[in-house]
């Protein structure tokens, strides 16, 4: 009894306590898985110059050439339970060696595909190195939420999806250097293809081999959070319901879908809008691809640097306006104000993804990893809706296409503004 008395202090001490951004313990894992954040946002930005490049080697159109999209993200939907359940049976840091093997497997496997010249193959090789990315995506994020206490957890995902935005401005800096500035008119040459994945798939492998000598120290469970930060509902209560009882969850699922479902169909056809409606060559539109990126990197900065003082979802909602409103300025086709208006959607798709990971996984106790694995194949957004943007662009004009990330941000809207809420 006495025990009991004198825990129930201690805990209204910890949560009335400023928390720690993550413990000593953890900062040699939180570093390294950091760096896993890193390397998919180079593997799927390198997607969307493949997606380009293939259209020339492979003389494919706009619709086909998304089904580089198409597998990539659909291993998301794939591999996302299988990842969920091989990490709760085995572990996180299991987990990301699994994933990481997937990864350097797939970029192995553009080897004896470019050697075939066949997009079929290609695919193949892209969705084994999609179900790489998924499994790493599915393991890293509650991976990282779990490195400290559960207030701290949308900072740490923020934090570390920064480094995801810093991967997804040296994939299409690689991917312009030693693919687009090689494309030419009737050119059939994948041997660039070849040499740069073996290269990415070289380093993948020494990655996992350095990771499987790294010590996790213990996870410890989360603080809950008090009831002000739950809307004023039981933690014990809600914990009990079954997994998809919980509404901000099944919100979660649909914003986390509709978010990348919009992000892989602007970013797929970022090199076409600038070269179509700007009149750039293909190495200038990736160029400017950097500065989109380097954008992204900005706003996960600012973004975690606000939720200082803003709530998380607040933000959310804010963003996403923003984005309804970019995405309307771009499929005017006006020029510059368009084409600034397509670089700042980059700057406001920015926190979504981790903003929307870590609302969804709150306060699920025990059921967080499966969670997690539910929300990554929401992620099969980004297989679908680079297929619909890429027929509208080839029926309309590559500008008009642009109507359609309209409807995903409303989504996206709804679920910051309303829906991320807790309710019995």
């Amino acid at each position: 009894m006495m025990n009991t008395v004198e825990a129930a202090p201690e805990k209204e001490l910890i949560l009335q306590s400023k928390p720690a951004f993550t413990d000593k313990k953890y900062l040699t894992t939180l570093i390294f898985v950091t760096s896993l954040f890193m390397f998919w946002g180079i593997a799927i930005t390198m997607g969307d110059i493949l997606n380009r490049h293939f259209q020339h080697t492979l003389s494919l159109s706009k619709a086909q050439s998304a089904f580089v999209q198409f597998a990539i993200f659909g291993a998301y939907f794939v591999m996302g339970i299988p990842a969920g359940l091989f990490m709760k049976r085995y572990g996180y840091k299991n987990g990301v060696i699994l994933g990481l093997s997937l990864f350097a497997l797939g970029a192995f496997l553009f080897v004896p595909a470019a050697n075939a010249a066949s997009f079929s193959f290609f695919g193949v090789a892209l969705f084994i190195l999609g179900c790489g990315l998924s499994t790493l995506e599915t393991v890293a994020h509650p991976f990282m939420a779990s490195l400290g206490d559960q207030r701290t957890s949308d900072q740490r995902v923020n934090f570390a999806q920064a480094f995801n935005a810093l991967g997804t401005i040296i994939g299409p800096a690689i991917g312009t250097y030693f693919l687009l500035r090689h494309n030419t008119s009737g050119s059939t040459d994948l041997g660039s293809v070849k040499s740069l994945y073996m290269a990415i798939g070289g380093t993948i492998a020494l990655i996992a081999i350095g990771f499987s000598f790294v010590k996790v120290p213990p996870l410890g469970n989360y603080v809950q959070l008090p009831e002000q930060e739950q809307g004023g509902h039981s933690f014990a209560n809600y914990t009990q319901k079954r997994l998809f009882q919980h509404r901000h969850f099944r919100w979660a699922i649909a914003a986390q879908f509709f978010n990348v479902a919009a992000q892989g169909g602007i970013w797929a056809f970022f090199i076409n809008y600038g070269h179509e409606e700007m009149g750039f060559p293909e190495d200038t539109a990736g160029s400017y691809m950097i500065i989109f990126m380097s954008l992204m990197l900005g706003g996960r900065f600012v973004g975690t640097f606000l939720m200082r003082y803003t709530k998380p979802y607040t933000l959310l909602a804010a963003f996403a306006f923003a984005n309804i409103l970019m995405c309307m300025l771009v499929a005017q086709g006006a020029g510059w104000i368009s084409f600034a208006a397509l670089l700042a959607t980059n700057f406001f798709i920015s926190i979504m993804f981790p903003t929307i990971y870590s609302l969804g996984i709150k306060n699920l106790g025990n059921q967080t990893q499966q969670a997690s694995s539910f929300i990554s194949m929401g992620v099969v957004g980004g297989a679908l809706f680079p297929l619909l943007m890429g027929k509208a662009a080839d029926m309309f004009n590559i500008a008009e296409a642009f109507y359609l990330p309209i409807i995903c941000y409303t989504v996206i809207f709804l679920f910051g503004f309303k829906f991320y809420k807790v309710v019995d």
